[in-house]
C-alpha cells in the first residue's frame, strides 16, 4: 500500500516546496517594488519661476516622488535652507523639484587666470596626504608652508616656515567657483595632489626653488587671524633633542587652550537634541 503512495507523497512535498519558493520568491519582489516605489519627500516650487528669480520660503512646498526616481541632485525640504536666496538659472513651472544644478553660483569664473588679482601668480605645488593636512585644505583656506632641507652647513636636517598667511586658489581642479556647484557632500569626495596658490613673483621663485630642495608642507590657519611671527628660526635635531623651541611654544599656545578647547569638544549631554 505504502510502496504505490510513495510516488504521491514525494510529489505533493515537491508541490509545497514549489508553492513556498515562489512564495518567497514573489515576497522578495513585492518588497522590492514597494522599496523602489517607497514616497520620498522633496521640496518642489509652488509656482512658475522665471530665470534670474531669487528663491524665497514662500515659492516653496513639499511634495513626494517615488525612491526610484530619487537622486542627489533632488533637493530635500530639510536642505532647502541652504539655497534660499540664490537666484535661479533656469525657469521652472509650479510642481517641479527644485534641484541643485538649477541655481547661479554665487562666483563664476570661466579660468582660474581671471581670480589671480594684479601683480599676483598662480602657482601650483605637488601636495597631498598629511603633507596638505590630510585633505582639509579647500579653496579661499589660508596656510603657511614650511619646508624641510638638509642645511649644507653642517648637513643636518631643518625645517622652517617660508611664508604666512598664502591664500588657496585651488585644490586639484577645484576652485571656489566649482565648490559652489558641487553638491552636498561631494567637498568630501574630492582628492588631490595639487595645491594652487595666491602668491607674488617672487615667492613663486622662492617655492620653486625649496620644492626641488626639499620636502614642502602646509598648516591650516583661521582666515581671520591676520598675526605674523617676525622671528619664525628654524628647527633642527638640536633644537628638538633640547626642546627650548617647543617649551617656547608651549608657553605662548597655553593661554589660548581654553578657547581651543570649546571649538573642539563635543557638546554636553543636555545639549544634544
Amino acid at each position: 500500500m505504502l510502496k504505490g503512495k510513495k510516488p504521491l507523497l514525494i510529489a505533493g512535498i515537491l508541490g509545497v516546496l514549489a508553492a513556498i519558493v515562489a512564495f518567497q520568491v514573489m515576497h522578495r519582489h513585492e518588497k522590492a517594488w514597494a522599496e523602489r516605489n517607497r514616497p520620498v519627500d522633496v521640496a518642489v516650487v509652488s509656482r512658475d519661476v522665471q530665470e534670474g528669480e531669487v528663491l524665497n520660503w514662500d515659492m516653496l512646498a513639499r511634495s513626494q516622488m517615488p525612491a526610484q526616481f530619487m537622486t542627489g541632485s533632488v533637493v530635500r525640504p530639510e536642505q532647502v535652507s541652504n539655497l534660499v536666496g540664490q537666484r535661479f538659472a533656469v525657469p521652472l513651472k509650479a510642481g517641479d523639484p527644485v534641484q541643485w544644478n538649477q541655481f547661479r553660483s554665487a562666483v563664476t569664473f570661466d579660468r582660474l587666470s581671471s581670480m589671480v588679482r594684479e601683480t599676483g601668480r598662480a602657482f601650483s605645488i605637488d601636495i597631498g596626504g598629511s603633507a596638505g593636512v590630510a585633505g582639509w585644505v579647500r579653496p579661499a583656506d589660508h596656510v603657511d608652508i614650511m619646508g624641510t632641507f638638509q642645511d649644507p652647513k653642517d648637513n643636518q636636517m631643518v625645517t622652517v616656515t617660508l611664508m604666512q598667511n598664502v591664500v588657496v586658489m585651488a585644490t586639484g581642479s577645484q576652485s571656489v567657483s566649482s565648490m559652489a556647484n558641487l553638491l552636498p557632500g561631494e567637498r568630501r569626495e574630492v582628492g588631490y595632489n595639487t595645491i594652487t596658490l595666491w602668491v607674488l613673483p617672487e615667492e613663486a621663485e622662492i617655492l620653486a626653488l625649496a620644492a626641488e630642495l626639499g620636502t614642502l608642507r602646509l598648516t591650516l590657519r583661521n582666515p581671520h587671524d591676520m598675526s605674523s611671527i617676525n622671528a619664525l628660526g628654524k628647527t633642527n635635531r638640536d633644537t628638538i633633542f633640547t626642546g627650548v623651541r617647543a617649551q617656547e611654544a608651549y608657553q605662548r599656545r597655553l593661554p589660548m587652550l581654553p578657547t581651543v578647547d570649546r571649538l573642539t569638544s563635543r557638546p554636553p549631554e543636555s545639549a544634544k537634541p
